[in-house]
């Protein structure tokens, strides 16, 4: 039986109430799966790990196919894995296979699904940790639990925001395939590719200074987006790129225009991309 939160072992005998009644209050995800199957072996951990992270903003209900045959006769479960999303007692949407974990976010928020955010989860992003601090404490829980890989995928992220982009793409590398293509590793490997250009770049106070006593050096102002963009600060990164391509749209060939273009590849947040975006476009048009 399940001890983790917000997750049940369903049975014949408890699907009336640990699925059905409990859907009529909380959307219930039901995943059909079996020992044998190496796709439920992916999907049913990242179920789990989002379970708990959504904090009681959905049920997982998991249904062993050998064990409750009637529960999945009454499914008509033909593959597993197969998972079933019911609200208000019916089933409302399904889908087969062991997706990953961007995708299976986006079958949640494509019905309302979000994590519920505890207060002090906010206070937390109010004051975040140092990267650094973030390193040593995910490298002391990989070490706990090194059979999880979504705690290597989070060191690889937080050391690539160091600039520690050689140890980054080393664990990336490592990961398994239903994490490696996870938004966040694509998005990872899209900020290596920036990250590269800082082996030999000065130190981002450097840059602003050479900034402060000539704003046309263009390649300082290009690095120091670079190294905003890397570490996280994606509206400071993306406007010295567009204020790049304002005072030299032909510089390097180009170069802040494809710049702005990879970097909207990188940074999350679709409306502040949605707004460089615009942005760029009047520029250029």
């Amino acid at each position: 039986m399940s001890n983790l939160p917000h997750v049940v072992d369903v049975t014949t005998e408890n699907f009336e109430t640990e699925v059905l009644q409990k859907s009529l209050q909380t959307p219930v995800l039901v995943d059909f799966w079996a020992t044998w199957c190496g796709p439920c072996k992916s999907l049913g951990p990242i179920l789990e790990k989002l379970a708990g992270e959504y904090g009681g903003a959905f049920v997982l209900a998991k249904v062993d196919v050998d064990q409750q045959q009637q529960v999945a006769a009454a499914f008509q479960i033909r593959s597993v894995p197969t998972v079933f999303l019911l609200v208000g007692g019916q089933p409302v949407d399904a889908f087969q296979g062991a997706l990953p974990e961007g995708q299976l976010r986006q079958f949640l928020q494509q019905h309302g699904i979000e994590p519920q955010v505890a207060a002090e989860m906010v206070e937390a992003e109010a004051a975040p940790l140092d990267p650094h601090e973030e390193v040593l404490r995910l490298r002391q829980a990989v070490q706990a639990e090194p059979e999880k890989d979504e705690l290597k995928l989070d060191l690889a992220l937080a050391l690539l925001r160091t600039g520690a982009a050689a140890e980054s793409e080393q664990l990336l590398d490592a990961l398994p395939a239903n994490l490696a293509t996870d938004d966040r590793a694509v998005r990872a490997r899209a900020r290596l590719g920036f990250a590269t250009l800082l082996k030999d770049a000065p130190p981002p106070a450097a840059l602003e200074q050479a900034l402060a006593a000539n704003p046309d050096d263009h390649r300082a102002r290009h690095l120091l987006a670079v190294h905003q963009l890397v570490a996280g600060d994606s509206a400071s990164g993306l406007e010295n790129l567009l204020e790049l391509l304002r005072r030299d749209r032909a510089y390097e060939d180009g170069l802040a225009k494809k710049a702005l273009i990879d970097a909207f590849r990188v940074v999350e947040d679709e409306d502040l991309v949605g707004q460089y975006r615009r942005r760029m476009a009047s520029l250029l048009f």
